[in-house]
């Protein structure tokens, strides 16, 4: 058999940024195989020890008790910082300064929304990828293309809806939020869907639709299906479809989203028309 030629430089940079890899963490590339930290010179082997349960002192138990409830006190701490946030630019402030989510640390800006605060439709994705972190912006990458092309279809554009995400920091590497960093996030797009109070709520992609929507179904048994988004004042229409991304990855559902797209359009005309 013929050995396969090494890759090439290009190759193995085009293969890290589709693994999520864009950014360096040092100037210079680390070679962890001659740290001898990390490989220590061959030695004889050690003898096995007999493992010994030490019991935890009282002081121990206390610190144990609060690292397990700091999750529990960022989500707390984010449902009242939300709640109290009058305006999508009160809610937008206070976001720039809360730093219960380490996903802030992280990203390079807030990636808080685009759009028309007074549009009649919102759409919510689950967090932003390289291309939103850069710009600061939702969906301005080939999925965001492709959505804006899709709400194109009926008659929309970034001028006529409100876009969001679940989360508003991109995760390190595009890989998927963490259950605490949802529930963390979550206080704050549940007000900010509040403030923008639309009548038709889509949400796109499995993650925001269980997250939003209250529901373990998978996206191929709730896309199309109609929901009542509760906002504690009033009832919102709300239907889940694919996301962009993965309208991408699977052109052949494209079919069915073309039909929920129809299903919103319709529903922004029935909610236009006063009711007799």
């Amino acid at each position: 058999m013929t050995p396969e030629s090494a890759p090439t430089v290009q190759q193995l940079l085009a293969f890290y940024l589709e693994s999520g890899v864009d950014c360096a963490l040092t100037d210079e590339p680390v070679n962890r195989l001659s740290d001898p930290e990390i490989m220590p010179a061959a030695r004889e082997p050690a003898q096995v020890q007999p493992v010994r349960t030490i019991p935890a002192t009282p002081a121990a138990i206390p610190a144990a008790r609060a690292e397990a409830a700091a999750p529990e006190a960022a989500i707390q701490s984010a449902r009242e910082a939300a709640r109290i946030a009058p305006s999508l630019e009160a809610l937008r402030a206070l976001l720039e300064t809360f730093d219960g989510c380490a996903l802030k640390s992280t990203a390079t800006r807030l990636v808080f929304a685009d759009g028309n605060p007074q549009a009649r439709i919102m759409f919510v994705g689950e967090a932003p990828g390289r291309e939103e972190d850069i710009e600061g912006l939702p969906f301005v990458g080939r999925s965001g293309k492709l959505l804006d092309r899709m709400i194109a279809a009926i008659g929309l554009d970034r001028s006529s809806a409100y876009i969001a995400n679940v989360i508003p920091w991109r995760p390190p590497g595009n890989r998927t939020p963490t259950p605490q960093e949802t529930q963390i996030c979550l206080p704050f797009i549940q007000r900010q869907i509040e403030l923008v109070n639309p009548d038709v709520l889509v949400t796109l992609g499995n993650p925001s639709t269980q997250t939003l929507l209250s529901t373990r179904e998978g996206i191929m048994k709730t896309r199309g299906r109609w929901f009542d988004y509760d906002t504690g004042t009033r009832k919102i229409r709300a239907l889940a479809t694919f996301h962009p991304a993965y309208l991408l990855r699977s052109p052949s559902y494209k079919k069915m989203a073309w039909l929920d797209l129809r299903a919103i359009a319709q529903a922004l005309e029935q909610a236009k028309t006063p009711s007799s």
